[in-house]
């Protein structure tokens, strides 16, 4: 009667251990299947790689204009140095930018090379920054005009394109 029990408590161990791992074979099919579906809204659809050039939306980065309705829609192109994972890529800044380096990829625009030859425009160069406030050097003043009891100049910027004055 002992070796009868031992014997059913035996196979009750052996369909146990058979069961157990049927339910982690089942767990981890359960679990590709689950990444795979979840992977197909998590993909990288600009196909961002390490050395693509971005542009840089100008959204949450503080600088000193004096109006964000004056300022870029985005800042110039600049390198993706490192993949830091499906959503936020590390960027390769100047040192005059004093900010931090990794972005999310909804701040990242894919900089598409122009198609013809006017559109070909070399960009314009970063601001000096002295005292955490930026400095442009003045080329030349080209008109004044008195507007109530101030006078106002009409400035060219040294290395930039007249749209800049």
């Amino acid at each position: 009667m002992v070796q009868m029990g031992i014997l059913q408590v035996e196979e009750f161990l052996i369909g146990l251990q058979k069961s157990w791992e049927q339910a982690t074979k089942a767990m981890e099919e359960a679990q590709k299947s689950m990444k795979k579906q979840f992977d197909k809204k998590r993909r990288n659809p600009q196909g961002l790689k390490v050395g693509n050039n971005m542009w840089l939306e100008n959204k949450n980065i503080h600088l000193n204009q004096p109006s964000k309705k004056l300022d870029n829609k985005r800042y110039r192109p600049f390198k993706i140095s490192k993949d830091i994972s499906l959503r936020a890529f590390e960027l390769e800044l100047s040192e005059e930018w004093m900010i931090h380096n990794v972005f999310n990829k909804d701040l990242l625009t894919q900089c598409v090379e122009p198609k013809f030859k006017g559109q070909h425009k070399k960009p314009a160069p970063s601001p000096t920054i002295i005292n955490e406030k930026e400095e442009y050097e003045v080329e030349e003043v080209r008109k004044h005009r008195k507007h109530g009891r101030e006078t106002q100049y009409l400035v060219h910027w040294k290395d930039y394109r007249d749209e800049h004055n």
